[in-house]
């Protein structure tokens, strides 16, 4: 039960990865002077990396284990958290996001996945709904962080915004 909420953290950073660039998204339009098109691409680039990172995440959980795929994928969401937060251009900054979205993608099959080879058969549904339900807190807390965030740093509130996603992401790692 404590590996499989463990686990489920995947789906918190899941639903905070996926949810954070709502607070960032105007501030790097206004300071990299984007035109719609490129608004749009900078702010979905994440989800393209989820496309991939769920059509591939069963790949290296069948080759490297459950386990150690949840480590790389605790690896790309720190990456792509300190990437993003540092990014000077928005070239440097859709490569991390891209790099996070396959994170949420490959977590959304391997973290289901390991817990319920884990779980005891009478509990499988109630641990694998963890994931699910840590989705959702994710997202409710990058709202409420972007909202606590706003105005740290002038400016560059949106580094911060971005970058609070290495602190869960270091947990998952560990």
């Amino acid at each position: 039960i404590l590996w499989s909420i463990t686990v489920a953290l995947g789906g918190f950073l899941f639903g905070l990865d996926t949810a954070v660039i709502s607070g960032a998204e105007q501030a790097i339009q206004k300071l990299w002077s984007l035109n719609d098109f490129w608004h749009g691409l900078a702010v979905a680039m994440a989800l393209y990396g989820t496309v991939f990172g769920a059509a591939l995440g069963g790949w290296p959980s069948d080759a490297l284990g459950r386990k150690k795929t949840l480590f790389w994928i605790g690896i790309l969401y720190l990456v792509s958290a300190l990437g993003s937060a540092l990014a000077q251009d928005v070239n440097t900054f859709m490569v991390f996001r891209f790099i996070g979205g396959l994170g949420v993608g490959a977590s959304s099959v391997a973290a289901p996945l390991y817990i319920s080879e884990i779980s005891p058969a009478k509990s499988r549904g109630q641990l694998v709904a963890i994931f699910q339900f840590n989705i959702v807190l994710g997202i409710l807390i990058a709202y409420v962080s972007n909202y606590a965030l706003q105005g740290v740093g002038g400016e560059e509130s949106w580094r911060w915004m971005l970058g609070i996603v290495a602190l869960p992401s270091l947990a998952f790692i560990i």
